[in-house]
C-alpha cells in the first residue's frame, strides 16, 4: 500500500510540474494533478491482473470519469484535466525502445515492442472514448427530455 501511495505522490508531483509548463495555475493545477495520481493508483491497484494493457484501460476509464466530473465542478473543458491527468500513462519508454530497436536493425524486437506500445495507446484512447461518448449521450438525452417536457406560462401544471 505504501508503494501505491508513494508512486501516486510522485505522479502528482510530475503532473504539477507539467501544469507549470503549460501555464495552468491555481486550483485547476491541483485538481488536474490529482487526476494523474488517481490514474496511477488505479493502474497499480489493477496489478493483480498481470496484463498491463487492461491496467492502462482501467486507469484511462478512471481518469476520464474524473476529468468529466472536474470539468463540471470547475466549469472548464474536460480536455485540460484529461491531458494533465494522462501524463503518467503515456508509454514514452515503449516508444523510445521501439525506435531504438528500429534504428539498430532489430526488427523482431521493434515489431514486438511497437505493437505493445500501440496497444497501450489504444487502450488509453478507448477508455477516453467510452467515457466521453457516454457522457455526451447522457447529456443529449437529458436535454432532449427537458425540451420535450410540457411547459406552462404560469409556472404551474
Amino acid at each position: 500500500m505504501l508503494k501505491i501511495l508513494l508512486a501516486s505522490f510522485f505522479s502528482f508531483v510530475a503532473c504539477i510540474a507539467y501544469c507549470l509548463c503549460v501555464n495552468m495555475r491555481g486550483w485547476k493545477m491541483v485538481w488536474a494533478s490529482l487526476g494523474g495520481a488517481i490514474g496511477w493508483s488505479v493502474y497499480l491497484l489493477f496489478g493483480f491482473v498481470n496484463h498491463d494493457i487492461f491496467q492502462y484501460f482501467m486507469a484511462s476509464l478512471a481518469i476520464s470519469v474524473y476529468s468529466e466530473i472536474m470539468a463540471r465542478v470547475n466549469k472548464s473543458p474536460a480536455t485540460g484535466f484529461l491531458l494533465i491527468s494522462m501524463l503518467p500513462m503515456v508509454p514514452g519508454g515503449g516508444i523510445y525502445h521501439a525506435m531504438e530497436y528500429a534504428v539498430s536493425g532489430n526488427t523482431g524486437r521493434f515489431v514486438s515492442v511497437g505493437l505493445h506500445t500501440f496497444a497501450i495507446a489504444g487502450a488509453l484512447a478507448l477508455g477516453v472514448l467510452l467515457v466521453s461518448s457516454t457522457v455526451r449521450l447522457t447529456v443529449t438525452i437529458h436535454r432532449q427530455k427537458r425540451a420535450d417536457a410540457p411547459k406552462c406560462s404560469s409556472g404551474r401544471l
